[in-house]
């Protein structure tokens, strides 16, 4: 996800800049003006709440800023990312924008500052005044504006220089100038953009097979919790006798086998495959969330790096086909001690299902997720896949 803040001071050309950044990167527009009002012509409860303190000459408070900006990153979970402009205005809100992202498993990945020379702004806005006729471009609102803006956005530009996350451009320049300094900007934070994918589907819908040719296509790292429990027992690592200790404990049981390990386990598991792999330009994840526990707990490993969930993707095939696919792997050499009958089967699909459906429905609700048909041949279904992860590649791209 790409969530930048714009900065500049009035007749930086800010709005321009917008316009571009919104079209060429498919991001949302958050203006807490723009937001506010929306919401006060929707009559909706915030809406409500927040023109009634206007009417009564106060202003609206950080809480119901918060509350509509994170309304709107939530009901709009089909862009790239999300342009903030004109907040955070002060220091405190930028703690705010801080904890909220955080609270959305995502981050600001950076602040532009268009920077412009006090006296070319007001030479700016005093000629924008002349041919548009606004009667607030005269010199003496225009110098009280600016003193305004430099008074409360130091301390916030402050603020994220010392997160590292400041870049400031050249506002003075050609304004096809300024764009290929941002756009350089934007190109250099999307680079370090890792493709995460989570791959979910029933037993028997081919994520593996799929997800390991999809990896070596795109050359991302497949991470299979089974497989990766089962290379730590063949290798007979320190984790591997863990492992087994469990099972001759009798903590887990042979059919359970790469199902429900402690999470503990499986985060050990995981980190060490990232640390292994610090030049990956992404991974596709399969059987790992299992829990919403687990998708929160991915969440914070991502984070560290730092990265985000890029796509969710679920592989939709019919319950009789997926029956019918794990019976007839019982009778081949892929067989699994888990599909040795019916009733563990469909315990198997139940257990799914159970697990799966909050996962993905938190997903869609912050990143989104696409249904691809897994009936077909092999091929037939890996080009649908294919494409969903050739267009995320373009939007982080």
């Amino acid at each position: 996800m790409l969530n930048i803040a714009l900065f500049g001071p009035p007749g930086a050309g800010k709005g321009t800049q917008s316009e571009y950044l919104l079209k060429r990167y498919n991001l949302f527009y958050i203006s807490t003006g723009d937001l506010l009002r929306k919401e006060i012509a929707k009559g909706s409860e915030i809406g409500n709440e927040a023109k009634d303190i206007i009417a009564h000459g106060g202003l609206v408070s950080d809480e119901i800023i918060v509350q509509i900006i994170e309304k709107s990153i939530k009901e709009n979970p089909g862009y790239n990312g999300f342009l903030f402009d004109g907040f955070p205005r002060t220091y405190i809100q930028a703690y705010i924008l801080d904890g909220l992202m955080l609270k959305l498993n995502t981050s600001l990945n950076c602040l532009i500052s268009i920077e412009v020379p006090a006296e070319e702004s007001v030479k700016r806005l005093i000629n924008r005044g002349i041919t548009s006729g606004r009667t607030d471009d005269n010199e003496l609102v225009i110098r009280t504006r600016l003193n305004e803006y430099y008074e409360k956005t130091i301390p916030v530009i402050e603020f994220y220089k010392k997160k590292g996350i400041l870049c400031s451009v050249d506002g003075s320049k050609e304004i096809s100038e300024v764009q290929e300094e941002i756009a350089k900007i934007v190109q250099n934070e999307l680079s370090k953009s890792l493709l995460n994918i989570v791959l979910f589907g029933y037993p028997g819908s081919g994520r593996s097979s799929q997800g390991i040719a999809l990896a070596k296509e795109f050359n991302l790292e497949f991470i299979s919790s089974g497989e990766l429990l089962a290379k730590e027992i063949n290798e007979n690592t320190k984790l591997g006798k863990k492992i087994l200790e469990l099972y001759e404990k009798g903590q887990l049981a042979p059919q359970n086998y790469g199902q429900l390990f402690p999470d503990e386990i499986v985060v050990q598991l995981i980190e060490k495959k990232f640390q292994r792999l610090n030049n990956a330009k992404g991974f596709i994840f399969k059987g790992f969330p299992r829990t919403l526990v687990q998708s929160y707990i991915l969440d914070g490993i991502l984070r560290k790096h730092p990265s985000s969930i890029t796509q969710v993707i679920e592989i939709e095939v019919p319950i009789l086909e997926l029956i019918r696919r794990l019976e007839l792997r019982n009778s081949t050499e892929h067989k699994m001690p888990y599909d040795a009958s019916m009733s563990t089967i469909i315990k198997r699909l139940q257990d799914h299902e159970t697990r799966t459906v909050s996962i993905i429905q938190k997903y869609s609700e912050i990143h989104g997720s696409t249904k691809i048909n897994g009936v077909g041949t092999f091929e037939e279904v890996n080009r649908r896949i294919a494409n969903v992860i050739e267009h995320g590649f373009k939007k982080i791209r």
